[in-house]
């Protein structure tokens, strides 16, 4: 029973919304995630970093979430930027209890026990002082409080951090994130958002004792990263 994660899936089958803008190799992405998804096993739990669908309401994004549903093992997801359809956990939950999706939960406000590890984590959010207005101000207090609880709800099993956003970007820091990484002793911290060129200046290393590691879609080739030692 592995841990896996990918981000940033991009799924737009209620109305089609080509990604190839971000490079030729997103062309036909729906059917490389099928193959490469192939490969797992249905015991496996797979992390899904948010941006899972272009679709503006729930209504839109079934049939992503039938295409995600459909994919070998379990998924967790958590929201992107981009998820515009997200409302509330208990809506969302509701939807796919309707809608007989039964491998999808959900990454909000909460941790999930896997072996001796347990999976948090939260959206994220670029915030800069000389930049940013209240309202970006206000929604990265937010997601600071989200992580935190994400992070106590673990109890104190090792805990491994799945965000959307980049806590390190370029000459980006957001240290309120980084702090909390450092003080929960995270070993691990996987991220999307990050696509084409913008690769460049993402950050793949460690940082304060927490490795730190890109897998937007495109940067991973569509293929789930396996997260080394969490097994169940």
């Amino acid at each position: 029973m592995a841990l896996y994660t990918i981000g940033d899936l991009h799924l737009s089958f209620y109305k089609e919304k080509p990604m190839e803008i971000f490079g030729d190799n997103w062309r036909g992405h729906a059917e490389k995630l099928r193959a490469s998804f192939s490969k797992l096993n249905d015991d496996d739990l797979t992390v899904l970093c948010g941006d899972l669908s272009w679709g503006m309401n729930l209504e839109e994004t079934l049939p992503d979430f039938k295409f995600v549903d459909s994919l070998p093992g379990k998924k967790l997801i958590l929201k992107g930027n981009h998820d515009y359809w997200w409302t509330t956990a208990a809506k969302t939950k509701r939807f796919f209890q309707e809608q007989g999706i039964t491998t999808i939960d959900i990454l909000h406000n909460n941790a999930f026990a896997w072996g001796g590890y347990a999976i948090c984590g939260t959206r994220g959010w670029f915030y800069e002082e000389e930049k940013g207005g209240e309202h970006d101000a206000k929604i990265m207090r937010r997601e600071i409080m989200r992580l935190e609880a994400s992070l106590k709800a673990a109890g104190e099993r090792t805990k491994l951090v799945f965000l959307h956003y980049p806590p390190i970007y370029g000459n980006y820091r957001c240290e309120e994130i980084l702090t909390l990484l450092k003080e929960y002793r995270v070993p691990l911290c996987y991220y999307g958002h990050i696509h084409g060129k913008g690769c460049s200046w993402a950050f793949n290393g460690c940082n304060d004792g927490t490795q730190f590691k890109l897998v937007s879609a495109d940067f991973v080739n569509f293929t789930p990263v396996r997260v080394p030692f969490a097994e169940e």
